[in-house]
């Protein structure tokens, strides 16, 4: 066995480039894996001193074979482009497609998406509120990206909510909200949001983006920052970035890109989370839906399903009185609460979703199942037919994206998720406006830097301003993550006696979107948090008053810092110009004159030579 490490150890010292880079599979030679080898008949080998110089080999051995086992596959094919974005979901296809609109001076940028998974359907089923809808609408059309109306699948004029159980809110009370919400053709919006031939165009603005598609996945996981394994899997430099993707066929292609946008989830391989800052980790909203139809052969009225009006999208259904009372059920349901959400859609076909908000850890799918199941039972709702299951799991809150790293996280993976509500959909289509402006500009410049232009892109999503909203939010998250359903029915009962723009825009929590302007400042936020307690019941108002001391305490400078003016903005991401040397450069060129002058000394230090100066 030596005597084949041995030989072995020489051939690498003799080819080392050669080997590293060589397949896996041609690096152990196939004697040792053979019963019937030279060496698995010889009698066992007598304990050999070994030399430092031998460990040393055998070391750098190991070193070449990990390299090898770890080699990244061979090109096929190559490919440039201006931007590279990984992802096919709302978040990559809204970036990519502005990214790719046509400029107010007519140039344009080569936008490649990048995803074996670009032809699946998508699964969830989007709600937003109208105003924030039309909000987005206005900002794809400054793009010329008009978003046609059939993206809306459904409106409702008023949206529903039930709180009753708790602080002397009777069961059956229902709270009527004026403000319209829709349901988004998940269908028709992807179409928009894709280029021409890659679509089965059904309506006016389908197709009509202008980015490229290739079916394959980076093949890279993030191991530091702007390092990644496979080495040479993901590669940076001093003008862009060269990835290699790989096709669900095997087929390998090296792309060339100026910049790489990870729109890949909010559990990212090759977007670091910052672990220098202090953070909570993330809740998790967990949900079981199912788009279902209802029979109404025997209900008394045909406007409901139901308690649920069929002219109403119910946004939270908090009750627990389908539980017998006493029963372990009903003690976990409001330990653990889950909400009913509920879209009517046409005729007789309904979305129901049974819903954990936000919990750490994550409820359980089988959980929410059986919950929709009993209600259902309960509710004397009947259902026919099945049309689609639905299984959310939406992290919320978390650390934010690492600083300095060339890959631009957008969407979950730059944890763009509202952490109080899960509210994502309109919150991406928003930011993605504000960054593909960042992007532009950038590409634009004449003296392109990828690192000025990540750390743009970065800042656009997550300035100062914005990270202590969303700071505030976080908090929110925390509060809700604590509570049993009996605390949940006080706060959002008291939450949606707010007026809209102040409830709106704490839900909305992005730029752009409407009534956001009155989160955007301190001032607001303590204006907001001030009158929201007063609209508390007690008890639930006492419980987060505690909770803002207890949270101020052990995380710090977060919350105080959203709510006062003391303590500044939180350190955004803007870029900050790196020096390529450090040194005091007078003393530096005072010694190298003197050492010139010197009658004693003749060479002059590396550190003080000329070009080292001029460099610095």
């Amino acid at each position: 066995m030596l005597n084949v490490l041995s030989a072995a150890t020489v051939a690498v010292l003799i080819t080392p480039s050669s080997l590293a880079f060589a397949p896996a599979r041609h690096l152990v030679p196939s004697t040792l894996d053979t019963p019937n080898s030279r060496l698995s008949n010889r009698s066992p080998l007598k304990p050999t001193p070994v030399s430092a110089r031998s460990t040393i080999l055998s070391k750098r051995t190991v070193l070449f074979a990990e390299a090898a086992a770890n080699s990244v596959p061979a090109p096929t094919s190559n490919d440039s482009c201006d931007v590279l974005v990984l992802g096919s979901g709302p978040a990559a296809r809204a970036i990519a497609t502005l990214l790719a609109s046509p400029a107010s001076n007519g140039s344009s940028f080569d936008i490649l998406l990048a995803d074996t998974n670009y032809d699946r359907r998508w699964a969830p089923n989007y709600g937003v509120w109208q105003d924030e809808w039309q909000a987005i609408e206005q900002l794809f059309s400054s793009f010329k990206q008009p978003l046609a109306q059939s993206c809306i699948d459904r409106m409702w004029e008023v949206t529903d909510c039930f709180f009753g159980g708790s602080f002397d809110i009777p069961v059956e009370s229902r709270m009527r909200l004026d403000r319209p919400y829709y349901r988004i053709d998940r269908d028709a919006l992807r179409r928009q949001l894709s280029p021409k031939d890659e679509v089965d165009v059904q309506n006016d603005g389908d197709g009509n983006a202008n980015y490229r598609v290739i079916r394959s996945n980076h093949i890279s996981k993030a191991t530091a920052v702007n390092i990644y394994s496979p080495a040479g899997s993901l590669v940076h430099d001093d003008s862009g970035s060269t990835v290699l993707l790989k096709s669900k066929d095997g087929d390998v292609t090296q792309v060339r890109a100026k910049l790489v946008v990870d729109c890949t989830g909010h559990e990212s391989r090759i977007v670091l989370k910052d672990d220098r800052v202090k953070s909570i980790p993330p809740g998790f909203q967990i949900a079981y839906g199912v788009l279902a139809k209802v029979d109404e052969t025997n209900i008394p009225d045909s406007n409901y399903a139901g308690p649920y009006y069929k002219e109403a999208m119910t946004l939270f259904d908090y009750r627990t009185d389908h539980f017998p009372v006493g029963s372990v059920e009903l003690s976990k349901a409001e330990n653990a609460p889950t909400f009913m959400y509920a879209m009517p859609l046409n005729d007789n076909r309904v979305f129901f979703e049974e819903t954990s908000l936000v919990a750490r850890p994550a409820l359980s799918f089988q959980e929410c199942k059986e919950r929709y199941l009993t209600r259902m039972e309960y509710l004397g709702i009947t259902i026919t037919e099945i049309e689609e299951e639905e299984f959310c799991y939406i992290p919320m809150g978390g650390p934010l994206p690492a600083k300095d790293q060339r890959v631009i996280g957008f969407g979950g993976a730059a944890a763009m998720v509202h952490p109080s509500t899960g509210y994502h959909l309109c919150r991406a289509m928003m930011g993605a406006g504000s960054v593909a402006e960042a992007i532009r500009k950038e590409l634009a410049n004449d003296k392109f830097n990828p690192d000025r232009a990540a750390a743009s892109a970065y800042n656009a999503i997550w300035s100062p301003t914005n990270i202590a909203q969303r700071n505030f939010a976080v908090f929110g998250g925390e509060f809700l993550m604590k509570q049993k359903v009996e605390g949940l029915r006080g706060f959002f009962d008291g939450f949606f006696k707010l007026p809209l723009e102040l409830w709106g825009g704490f839900l909305a929590g992005w730029p752009g979107l409407p009534n956001n302007e009155n989160h955007e400042t301190w001032w607001a936020r303590l204006k907001f948090g001030l009158t929201f307690v007063s609209k508390l019941p007690p008890k639930v108002a006492l419980d987060m008053l505690a909770s803002i001391a207890a949270y101020s305490i052990t995380e710090g400078v977060p919350l105080p810092q959203s709510v006062t003016p003391l303590l500044g903005l939180p350190d955004g991401y803007e870029y900050k110009e790196k020096k390529a040397a450090v040194g005091d450069v007078a003393a530096k060129a005072e010694a190298r004159k003197m050492i010139m002058e010197s009658k004693v000394e003749e060479v002059v230090p590396v550190d003080f030579e000329q070009k080292e100066l001029e460099d610095v």
